[in-house]
């Protein structure tokens, strides 16, 4: 009979996209894959494949809501734990693996507490709430950017984050510099504060030099109620873009791009890396421990990417440096060299080496 994983994730693309690249590394060894996760993160999980069944379990988290919601989470965690745990001991994986975000507590409290299998994979180079939790009460720890930082006596493995099949498939694709002909440039803004980078994205490239500004077309990542203002924007600029709260062709996209503006989630950086592309990055400064810098340290100290934290955030600035990188074939070569090799597009392989070892080990 076929092993079977419970994969805990959810709550943003963030978790979702590595957690999708595990899921079908592990079918294609013949796992049975159940992903475990709550209504909201249901909805990051249309990408994983078929074969996945989906379990929706109750979860909440102590970001949102009123002082009622607030009370109500630790009640909602512990019906959502006890309905897995009835799961776990109807069809026992063997193992189950966290990749943080709230909707994954209800899966590993169960594993925990059936003294399953388990480990986690953390994605940043801080680790969030949820995984701070679990680290010390795992058999492994996978880390996806590294260093990073542990709790005291919790020993991490260098793994990379995994990426996507569509993502792997463009891996190391040909790089075309800034030249003159027409030019695309990408912007993701991931699934939270993608606000600031809408109102001051449009106002950098409509200031550059014309012949500049004349040859770029964008694709630009905003939120929906952001989105028809963005558009407006580019238009009274003259650009060429598509604007969308969600693309689903990412991986085309960014191999088509000749420089990236982005957030600097971990699932970003690790598709950045992949395909190999100069970035420009700007950190979400609400992140939690500030961990997108903490993601962003490698690809700057590589010379891959440019940083610019929200407080230094300008249209200006901004432009300055996208005018610099777009006017300098051999620099954006070299950034899109660097970050190439900042990739592991063999974390999912890796990743899916580690579930199958961890799964043979005795469980505290």
């Amino acid at each position: 009979m076929a092993r079977l994983v419970v994969i805990a994730a959810g709550g943003t693309g963030g978790h979702m996209f590595p957690a999708q690249a595990l899921a079908e590394e592990l079918l294609a060894r013949g796992w049975q894959v159940k992903l475990s996760t709550d209504a909201r993160g249901a909805r990051y999980a249309s990408g994983f494949p078929d074969a996945v069944a989906r379990e929706v379990v109750k979860s909440a988290t102590t970001a949102r809501g009123g002082l009622l919601g607030k009370a109500l989470v630790v009640p909602r965690i512990l019906a959502g734990a006890w309905a897995a745990r009835r799961s776990f001991k109807r069809n026992r994986p063997d193992i189950v693996i966290g990749f943080g975000g709230y909707p994954a507590v209800p899966a590993m409290l169960a594993a925990w507490a059936l003294r399953l299998p388990r480990m986690i994979h953390e994605q940043n180079g801080v680790l969030g709430r949820v995984n701070t939790v679990f680290a010390p009460r795992v058999s492994a720890v996978a880390c996806g950017t590294w260093p990073t930082s542990l709790p005291k006596g919790v020993a991490g493995v260098n793994i990379g984050n995994p990426v996507r099949a569509a993502i792997k498939a463009k891996a190391g694709a040909a790089y075309i510099p800034p030249g003159d002909y027409p030019m695309s440039l990408l912007m993701l803004g991931g699934s939270q504060g993608a606000r600031i980078l809408s109102q001051i994205v449009p106002t950098a490239l409509a200031s550059l030099p014309e012949d500049l500004r004349s040859r770029i077309r964008i694709a630009h990542q905003a939120r929906p109620e952001d989105e028809e203002a963005v558009v407006a924007a580019y238009a009274a600029a003259g650009i060429k873009a598509e604007v969308k709260p969600f693309f689903s062709d990412i991986p085309t996209r960014m191999s088509e791009a000749q420089l990236v503006i982005s957030r600097a989630g971990a699932s970003s950086l690790a598709d950045l890396s992949v395909i190999g592309r100069p970035a420009i990055l700007v950190p979400f400064a609400a992140a939690t421990g500030d961990h997108q810098s903490a993601n962003a340290a490698p690809f700057v100290a590589a010379g891959a990417a440019i940083v610019l934290a929200e407080t230094a955030l300008t249209a200006d600035t901004l432009m300055q440096h996208i005018r610099d990188i777009l006017a300098d074939e051999g620099r954006a070569k070299a950034m899109a060299a660097a970050a190439l090799a900042l990739g592991q597009p063999e974390a999912a392989t890796q990743l899916a080496d580690l579930v199958e070892s961890t799964a043979t080990q005795e469980q505290p």
